[in-house]
């Protein structure tokens, strides 16, 4: 579980894709502290298991990847070199200063305009129409791993706003008009949409003429 308050950025150094499986390398500017074989992090928003520890400070994390996380996420298209947001996962008694983001991406959206709003920046997002019962102004969401606030929302684009601190934080700025952006919709409102599509389908009546007849009816 993560809160998408990205730690720090890394650098995309190499991608090795066989059959369905892969290998990311990943340059962090700042080297997290005591890292484990087989802990989480999550890069892009996608929680992926760290499967190498770097040699010093200055090594790549190493991590397998399989080919479902390729498909759904933006890792297996964005380009040697471009930048990644990183993420460790939670702590028990750490602060929630975001929200609750599992680092289970649901779609690969993409950039679709940058705006200027004073010292801010607004971002543009086009997704797949599907997802619009996921999304509500003033709700969260996770883009490319940073917890954001929709702040306007129509049938297939939504906005964020982002502050200097983010843009300078986070890798978002680097992404471009056309750019694939990961996105992971709040988990309450997943199971609040799930329990209301569920609750109109109506149980098939158990009531059958045997039934009734066993019942001691005599029509």
């Amino acid at each position: 579980m993560f809160t998408g308050l990205v730690e720090t950025t890394g650098t995309l150094k190499s991608r090795i894709i066989k059959g369905k499986e892969g290998v990311l390398e990943i340059l962090p500017k700042k080297a997290f502290p005591n890292l484990k074989l087989g802990e989480s992090i999550a890069i892009n928003g996608t929680c992926l298991t760290l499967s190498k520890l770097p040699m010093s400070g200055k090594s790549a994390l190493v991590f397998n990847v399989l080919s479902e996380s390729f498909r759904r996420t933006n890792l297996g298209n964005i380009k040697i070199g471009r930048k990644v947001n990183l993420e460790r996962a939670l702590a028990v008694g750490d602060r929630l200063g975001g929200h609750i983001v599992q680092g289970h991406v649901d779609c690969v959206a993409t950039v679709d305009n940058w705006v200027k709003n004073g010292r801010d920046w607004e971002l543009y997002i086009k997704f797949q129409d599907h997802m619009s019962p996921y999304f509500i102004e003033k709700g969260s969401i996770a883009i490319d791993g940073v917890s954001l606030t929709i702040v306007s929302l129509d049938k297939t684009v939504l906005s964020v706003h982002l502050i200097p601190t983010t843009l300078g934080d986070t890798a978002l700025f680097d992404r471009k008009k056309g750019d694939e952006i990961n996105i992971e919709s709040d988990v309450i409102g997943k199971y609040v949409k799930r329990l209301m599509d569920t609750s109109k389908i109506k149980p098939a009546s158990s009531i059958s003429m045997s039934s009734l007849i066993n019942a001691g009816w005599e029509g």
